[in-house]
């Protein structure tokens, strides 16, 4: 988990449409930036269609949402359309940005150890500061907790 007060790593990837983002070009908006471990699971479709009914009000407040997966382009396409989804989705094939913000770990399920994401969500401010950082969240709860952060 990184560090509260602290520059939030700076990031070029791929959106659900190929086009490339960077953490810069949300300077002066609020980022709400949350790690999925994978398009079209459970727990991943509930957290990104609860961030999606809320997204207008996300607006409201001068807020963003990005979602990272290491999912491919295509497969956030798909899950982009399925479901609806009115936020950017980020590509990170490599995990350069996925280990940049601490959240590639290891996770045990069902007593068997394997790496991977942790889902982790930060709320950064519209200078690039990281102001809130909650890890393990809960896949449903997590989009109306960040909209009670920006209150």
């Amino acid at each position: 988990m990184l560090a509260i007060g602290t520059k939030a790593p700076a990031f070029t990837l791929p959106d659900q449409n190929g086009e490339m983002r960077a953490l810069s070009d949300y300077k002066g908006q609020k980022v709400i930036l949350y790690f999925y471990p994978k398009d079209m699971t459970s727990g991943c479709t509930k957290q990104a269609c609860a961030f999606g009914e809320l997204y207008p009000q996300f607006r409201e407040k001068g807020a963003v949402v990005i979602g990272v997966s290491k999912d491919s382009v295509a497969s956030h396409k798909r899950f982009e359309e399925k479901h609806g989804l009115p936020f950017t989705l980020l590509s990170d094939t490599e995990k350069t940005v996925i280990q940049a913000y601490d959240v590639w770990k290891e996770k045990k399920l069902y007593g068997k150890v394997s790496m991977g994401v942790v889902r982790t969500t930060y709320l950064i401010d519209e200078n690039g500061i990281i102001v809130k950082g909650f890890d393990k969240v809960k896949a449903a709860d997590n989009p109306s907790q960040m909209l009670a952060e920006l209150a």
